[in-house]
């Protein structure tokens, strides 16, 4: 597993004239894990989430774009931060 990748929205952000239709979610770092549990993150907890994801997304989202965007979305995002989580052997897509 790379240390990010790319998630296409089902439904894009719209920011000012900006729209976002993909976001790049990158391993965190464990200074960017500050304030968070792991449990809670491994949990995909919502509030834990949304404080996350602002930290490894590229562009940068805000909490207010988290907290309204489409579940699906949400949820695709929440799970690959969790991915990076494992060690790479427990990964889901890890060939061991």
């Amino acid at each position: 597993m790379a240390n990010s990748i790319n998630v296409l929205l089902d439904t894009p952000i719209q920011r000012g004239e900006q729209t976002i239709s993909e976001v790049t979610v990158r391993k965190p770092a464990a200074g960017e894990l500050r304030g968070l549990t792991i449990q809670d993150i491994g949990s995909i907890k919502v509030d834990t989430m949304i404080k996350l994801l602002p930290r490894v997304t590229s562009p940068t989202l805000t909490e207010a774009d988290c907290s309204a965007m489409d579940p699906a979305d949400f949820t695709a995002l929440s799970v690959e931060v969790a991915a990076f989580l494992l060690q790479t052997g427990k990964r889901p897509d890890s060939p061991a």
